[in-house]
C-alpha cells in the first residue's frame, strides 16, 4: 500500500458555480478554483489572456528615472556597462538587454563573474572593472540589490548605478540612480513574481514604448521566456503571459544561437514545452556558468556566424555532460552517505559536505535528494578552510529562515523559502548541523515528511473526449504556480499484466467502463512485480502528450496507486 498523502481540494460548489458560468467542464473549473481563479472575468484572462493584459511598465517605481538616465546615456554615447549573474536568469537577461540597448544605439558592454572565483553578487572591487571598461552608467540584471559597497565606491567615483533585480534586500537598499524590483514593499507594482530577466523586460518595454518600438518581438519574447522557466518564476499573471507567447516565439529562427542550440537538445522544429526548456535548454545554459565558462553562453546568443553557433552550442552540449557526471557521482556518493549512515532515519534535515563535489552541482544534487527523502537538504562542498553550501527545502518549511536564526555562523547566506545559498568556516559546520537540527526538530512534523499529491478533480475515463483535450490544453503552459493538474480515477481495472519498462519503468493498461488508457510509473518499476491483470485500483494521474505517426497521443502519467 501507498503511504503517500493524497490531498483533496474540496470547492465543489465554487466550481460548478464557475463551470455554469463559464460554460466549462466541471472538472475544468475545478482546476481553475484550486489555483484561485473563481470568477468568468478571472477565466477568462487565465485561458484566453493576450499579451496587452501585462501592465504598464512605468508602474514600477525607479522606471521614469531610469528610462531618462539610460536615454541620456545613449545621446551623449557613454557606455553602458550591464553586470548580470552566471544562470541562465541572468545570462539572458544580458542577452535581451545588450540587443535592445544596441537597436536603441547605445554602446554596451557586459560582466558576469565567473562564480567559482567570485561567488554571487556585485562585489566592491568590480568598480575597477566599470573603470577599465571606461563606462559611466552600471546596469544591474537578477542581481545588485545587496550591492551597498559596491553602489557607496560609484557614487564616489561619479559613475551611475541602476540596479535591476528580484531578490530580497538585506537591511537597507544600495543608493543608486534607480532600482527596479518588484519584490520591494514600495514598489508599486502589482506583479510580485517576475523572474530577473523579467524585470529586465518591463524595463525594454518602457523604453520601447518611449520610441514606439514593439518589446514582444521574438528575439525579446523568446528569450525571455526561457529565462523565466529556467528561474522556476511561478507561471501566473505576467509570468503565464510572457512564457505563453514566448513558447510561440521560438517557433520563428530569430536567433542562430538559440536555433542551434535547440537542434542539440533535439527540438528543432518541434513544438516547445515548458519542460523541454526545463530539462533540455535550461541546463545546457546553465552548464557554462556552472563550470566556469559563462561567456560561452553569451557568445552563443549574440553570434552571426552559423559555423561558431554550431561550434559553441556543441561546446555547451559536451560542457553539460560532464556537468551530468560530475552532479551524478556526486548524488551517488551522498546518497551512499545517507544510505550507510542512516542518516535519513536519524535527521530530518539532511546536511552532508564533501572536498571532492563541485560548487556547481551540488544545488542540482540537493534537489535531487531533498525529492528523494522529502526532506530538506543543505550540501556542502570544502575548500580552503571554507563551507559552500546550496539548500533546497520542501513546501511548508522557509529554508531561508532557519539560516537567518543561524545567521552569526555564515561569511554570507542568501535566498528564498525554497531554496539557499551560502558560504561559512569549515570549523563551523559541526555547530551549524547541531543549531539546525535543534531547529527543525520542533518545526518538522513525521506527516510533513510524507510525500503530498494534492489532488485537483476526480475524473472518469469516458470524460476524456477531445472536447475536453481542448480546453484542457489552454491551461497551459504548466510549471511552478500552475502545476499540471492531477486527476484521480477510482476503480479502475488493470486490463493486463503490468510490463516492466527498460529496467526502471511500469507500464499498466487500465481500463473503466468500456474505456482504456496505458498509463507510465515512471522509476517505478515495484508497480509491474506488485500488480497483476484484474485488480481495482485508485489511481492518481496527470496527461502526458506522444507525438507518434504525425498525431498526438495521450497517455497517464502515475503519480501514485492505490489498492481497493
Amino acid at each position: 500500500m501507498s503511504d503517500t498523502i493524497w490531498v483533496f481540494n474540496p470547492s465543489p460548489e465554487e466550481a460548478k458555480t464557475l463551470s455554469s458560468e463559464f460554460g466549462i467542464p466541471l472538472e475544468i473549473a475545478q482546476i481553475l478554483v484550486n489555483r484561485d481563479i473563481k470568477d468568468a472575468e478571472a477565466a477568462q484572462r487565465f485561458l484566453y489572456g493576450k499579451l496587452d493584459g501585462l501592465h504598464d511598465p512605468f508602474l514600477l517605481k525607479g522606471m521614469n528615472e531610469a528610462v531618462a538616465r539610460v536615454k541620456q546615456a545613449v545621446s551623449s554615447g557613454e557606455k553602458i556597462l550591464i553586470f548580470g549573474d552566471y544562470d541562465v536568469d541572468g545570462i539572458l537577461s544580458v542577452v535581451v538587454l545588450s540587443k535592445a540597448l544596441e537597436s536603441l544605439g547605445a554602446e554596451v558592454d557586459y560582466f558576469i563573474p565567473d562564480r567559482l572565483k567570485y561567488g554571487y553578487g556585485i562585489k566592491e572591487e568590480f568598480i575597477e572593472i566599470v573603470q577599465e571598461k571606461n563606462a559611466r552608467l552600471v546596469i544591474s540584471v537578477d542581481c545588485g540589490i545587496k550591492a551597498i559597497h559596491f553602489a557607496r565606491r560609484a557614487k564616489e567615483e561619479g559613475i551611475d548605478v541602476i540596479v535591476t533585480d528580484h531578490h530580497l534586500p538585506g537591511d537597507s537598499l544600495p543608493d543608486v540612480k534607480a532600482i527596479l524590483n518588484p519584490v520591494l514593499s514600495e514598489s508599486g507594482y502589482p506583479e510580485k513574481n517576475l523572474a530577473g530577466i523579467g524585470v529586465v523586460f518591463k524595463l525594454i518595454q518602457a523604453l520601447f514604448e518611449e520610441e514606439e518600438k514593439s518589446a514582444f518581438e521574438a528575439p525579446y519574447m523568446n528569450l525571455v521566456s526561457i529565462g523565466t522557466i529556467a528561474d522556476v518564476a511561478e507561471l501566473r499573471g505576467e509570468n503565464r503571459l510572457i512564457v505563453k507567447f514566448g513558447l510561440k516565439a521560438l517557433e520563428e529562427d530569430s536567433n542562430i544561437g538559440l536555433s542551434r542550440l535547440l537542434e542539440v537538445c533535439g527540438l528543432k522544429g518541434r513544438k516547445v514545452s515548458v519542460g523541454d526548456i526545463g530539462f533540455r535548454v535550461g541546463p545546457r545554459i546553465n552548464a557554462a556558468g556552472r563550470m566556469g565558462m559563462t561567456d560561452l553562453a553569451v557568445r552563443l546568443f549574440f553570434t552571426d556566424s552559423l559555423e561558431e553557433s554550431i561550434e559553441l552550442a556543441s561546446h555547451l552540449d559536451n560542457l553539460n555532460s560532464k556537468r551530468q557526471k560530475i552532479q551524478e557521482r556526486a548524488y551517488k556518493q551522498a546518497l551512499n552517505t545517507i544510505q550507510q549512515r542512516s542518516l535519513d532515519e536519524r535527521y530530518k534535515f539532511l546536511i552532508l559536505g564533501c572536498e571532492e563535489w563541485h560548487r556547481g552541482v551540488i544545488g542540482i544534487v540537493a534537489s535531487k535528494i531533498k525529492d528523494l527523502f522529502h526532506r530538506p537538504v543543505l550540501l556542502f562542498t570544502y575548500e580552503n578552510g571554507k563551507a559552500c553550501g546550496s539548500g533546497r527545502s520542501i513546501s511548508g518549511f522557509p529554508i531561508i529562515e532557519c539560516l537567518d536564526e543561524c545567521k552569526e555562523l555564515f561569511m554570507s547566506y542568501g535566498g528564498h523559502s525554497m531554496a539557499v545559498g551560502c558560504v561559512l568556516s569549515q570549523e563551523n559546520v559541526k555547530l551549524f548541523k547541531e543549531s539546525i537540527n535543534a531547529i527543525v526538530s520542533e518545526r518538522i512534523s513525521d506527516d510533513d515528511l510524507k510525500r503530498k499529491i494534492r489532488i485537483d478533480s476526480g475524473l472518469e475515463f469516458s470524460d476524456i473526449t477531445s472536447r475536453f483535450i481542448e480546453m484542457y490544453s489552454l491551461l497551459s503552459p504548466f510549471g511552478m504556480g500552475n502545476p499540471k493538474p492531477v486527476f484521480f480515477t477510482q476503480g479502475a481495472e488493470i486490463a493486463s499484466n503490468p510490463q516492466r519498462i527498460k529496467g526502471k519503468h511500469s507500464k499498466l493498461l487500465l481500463k473503466k467502463n468500456g474505456s482504456f488508457f496505458e498509463a507510465l510509473g515512471w522509476n517505478r518499476i515495484d508497480w509491474a512485480r506488485d500488480f497483476q491483470e484484474g485488480e481495482k485500483i485508485d489511481v492518481a494521474y496527470t496527461f502526458q502528450f506522444s507525438e507518434y505517426l504525425g498525431e498526438m497521443k495521450l497517455s497517464l502519467s502515475i503519480e501514485d496507486i492505490k489498492r481497493r
